[in-house]
């Protein structure tokens, strides 16, 4: 009798139980609560749309700045990335300068996307590009303005 390959063996959780479980996790806080997310529509029953914010690293031009983001969760989601847009304008590289849409080809974690991958990961990926030495010190828009209306 042959026993089944390690790669045979795992469990695909379907995507609605892992929505469940990001939203679980994001509802009870995560770390030091600089990184938040959680459903834009409660009664959203495809779990389709979220809310991120993230709020600045220290030391950086971004410290204490509090940026919100959409994030769309499609029905590949999570073999493929969702798609993230800051709503708080924000000057970074792999940031779209006119859309707030973060460019996949220019995050390594949208690029490289895994499906052990989170929002929450995601999130706190963005908020680490932010004090990359190449994004540290560029010079912000000001507080308080954003890319496009709800």
């Amino acid at each position: 009798m042959t026993m089944g390959s390690a790669a045979s063996d795992t469990v695909v959780v379907p995507r609605n139980f892992r929505l469940l479980e990001e939203l679980e996790r994001g509802e009870k806080g995560i770390g030091d609560g600089s990184v938040s997310y959680g459903m834009d529509d409660g009664d959203d029953i495809v779990m389709r749309s979220w809310t991120g914010t993230i709020i600045g690293p220290l030391n950086c031009v971004h410290e204490g700045r509090i940026y919100q983001l959409k994030l769309v969760c499609d029905k590949d989601y999570p073999d493929k990335p969702p798609a993230v847009r800051f709503h708080s304008r924000i000057n970074l590289a792999c940031v779209h300068p006119d859309t707030g849409v973060v460019e996949a080809d220019k995050l390594p974690t949208l690029r490289e996307w895994r499906r052990e991958y989170t929002m929450e990961h995601l999130l706190t990926q963005l908020k680490k590009e932010m004090a990359a030495p190449h994004n540290r010190r560029l010079p912000q828009p000001p507080e308080g303005t954003f890319f496009f209306s709800d």
